[in-house]
């Protein structure tokens, strides 16, 4: 299976990370953008800062791919691809993508699925929210990208 991870500062580009994973051979691709909402408990959110401790968070990817591998065996999965940003993203900018090519649509829906959910619960990424605060002050918070629960409703 062909597999792709990487970081950037630039922004985000579905048509190249699509490309990275079309094959004759699949009859599905399946894709998430995961992007910075404007708003965040009431307050508008001025930017979002992503930091990555990035040769382990490249290493829990392809623990990931071979997980979501294994998973979805029988048909298999064709190719993935994971893309998250680093740095500054703006309110209606993409901070992470995911691509999985496979025969079918149900494989292929359900990793795409898989991999958000746990990316966001096992990858080591923080980010630093930076909200509008009283009389136009900024708040900021880091947090790290990941919930305990599991349970997360919502994208970034």
């Amino acid at each position: 299976m062909y597999t792709s991870y990487s970081f950037t500062h630039e922004p985000l580009s579905l048509e190249a990370l699509v490309s990275k994973v079309e094959s004759k051979q699949a009859g599905a691709i399946s894709t998430f953008i995961g992007t910075t909402r404007d708003t965040y408990q009431g307050k508008k959110v001025l930017r979002l800062e992503y930091q990555a401790y990035e040769d382990m968070a490249l290493h829990e990817f392809e623990q990931l791919g071979k997980k979501a591998s294994r998973r979805w065996s029988e048909p298999p999965l064709l190719a993935l691809a994971i893309i998250h940003r680093l740095g500054l993203v703006l309110p209606g900018e993409a901070s992470v993508m995911i691509a999985v090519a496979s025969a079918h649509r149900r494989e292929s829906l359900e990793a795409v699925q898989y991999l958000i959910d746990a990316l966001k619960n096992t990858i080591p990424i923080w980010k630093r929210e930076v909200l509008e605060g009283e009389g136009g002050s900024e708040e900021a918070v880091w947090r790290a990208n990941a919930h305990p629960t599991g349970n997360e409703k919502g994208s970034e």
